[in-house]
């Protein structure tokens, strides 16, 4: 099946044409600054070089709009025509405690992402005005939500309550749910089926670092404990978000710099994290240069970040009773041997051991644990978007059939 996934940011639309039955990504694009002056498109065929445009694009709709026109354009040679595309999966970053799968959208489903609007401000309204957008282009094929927090719905209960009063979650539903669960479940997978791992009796430790960064405890293939929190902003340090704060801090910069919620919220989200640390930028390739370089600031926004996952591949140990493997993806952790090599340094207690060559060496799927490592080490390229895909795709094939098929 062909199916068209849309990742809705605030003011960007990302996009990939898979083909889920040979798992293959045909063409995908990104379309940046909606709303703004001037907009960017960028759209690329497979294994072909994008073409980018400039244009005004004024919101989602228009967005969605550019892309289907894009995916028909003559010279496309993976879709002659909209109706070979036979469903649409769609990136809903939080489902709170009402999605616990992935789901065939209606308008029950619209009004509880809505409802979660308080709890994600800034993903859960756009991923909303994309599947909106996108269902009156079109219409006639099915629409499916996939939720980044679906895959922590089976945290326990001692891992996913704060220790606020309980009134607050029964009224509010303030708890730990986690993200990228696309993702960790995706290299968690790979990690299984590659290998011809058992699912029961492991116990595995995904790192997914890239702008955003999360660490996932997953134990008989089940999310068991997870670092990011109530919203994105707990946990790691990431590209600008802070991770975890006292938050007493917050208190102390209202009163000190008189700052509002919003001013706060700026703050934690958008210019702390290796941003704020190194005061250059938010980029680890960035900060890795410059530390190259002798940028004391990059150097220790760099070890604060290595050492702070660190400390969570630790906790999660303990959690686990153990570890079978540790497992890096996303863009620092596919790509940077160094960041890879600081954050297992040290841990050889623990069973952790790295093998210089093969963590330099690496690309794609593989190993890169040295010989006398208790616990396998692996570099998994995610890919959310076939998981997306995939869901979009046996969903699609369920709301056709019949009671009676």
């Amino acid at each position: 099946m062909k199916i068209l996934v849309i990742n809705c940011g605030s003011s960007s639309i990302k996009y990939q044409l898979i083909d889920t039955k040979n798992r293959t990504t045909l063409c995908k694009g990104l379309v940046e600054r909606i709303g703004a002056v001037t907009s960017i498109i960028r759209h690329e065929f497979l294994d072909e070089k994008p073409l980018k445009k400039s244009i005004a694009i004024e919101n989602h709709s228009a967005a969605l709009g550019k892309i289907i026109e894009l995916l028909m354009q003559a010279d496309n040679p993976y879709l002659h025509s909209i109706d070979e595309i036979e469903a649409v999966g769609h990136r809903v970053v939080h489902g709170g405690e009402l999605f616990k799968d992935s789901v065939l959208i209606d308008e029950d489903v619209e009004s509880a992402i809505e409802q979660a609007f308080d709890i994600a401000p800034l993903h859960n309204p756009p991923n909303l005005h994309g599947i909106r957008a996108a269902k009156k282009l079109l219409p006639n094929i099915p629409h499916v939500a996939v939720f980044d927090t679906a895959f922590h719905h089976s945290i326990p209960q001692h891992a996913y309550l704060y220790a606020i009063p309980n009134r607050l979650y029964r009224r509010y539903k303030i708890r730990r749910y986690g993200f990228h669960g696309t993702s960790h479940y995706f290299v968690s997978r790979e990690y299984f089926n590659r290998l011809n791992r058992k699912k029961n009796g492991s116990k595995i430790i995904s790192c997914h670092l890239g702008n955003g960064g999360s660490i996932n405890a997953i134990k008989d293939g089940k999310s068991y404990d997870t670092s990011m929190g109530f919203t994105p902003l707990e946990g790691l340090v990431m590209g600008t978000r802070s991770g975890d704060i006292d938050p007493s801090i917050l208190f102390f910069l209202i009163e000190k710099e008189e700052l509002s919620l919003a001013n706060v919220h700026a703050l934690l989200n958008k210019h702390s994290g290796l941003l704020g640390l190194s005061g250059y930028a938010g980029d680890m390739r960035d900060l890795l240069e410059e530390a190259e370089q002798g940028d004391r600031r990059c150097n220790e926004a760099v070890d604060v970040f290595c050492y702070r996952a660190k400390k969570y591949i630790g906790s999660y140990v303990a959690a686990l009773n153990g570890a079978d493997a540790l497992l890096f993806t996303g863009g620092i952790g596919e790509n940077s041997p160094i960041i890879r090599k600081k954050i297992i340094q040290n841990l050889e207690y623990l069973g952790l051991e790295i093998d210089e060559k093969k963590n330099d060496e690496i690309v794609g799927f593989g190993p890169i644990h040295s010989e006398n490592s208790r616990v396998e080490i692996y570099v998994v390229p995610t890919n959310e978007e076939l998981v997306i895909a995939i869901d979009a795709a046996k969903i699609a094939i369920a709301s056709k059939q019949t009671p009676w098929a």
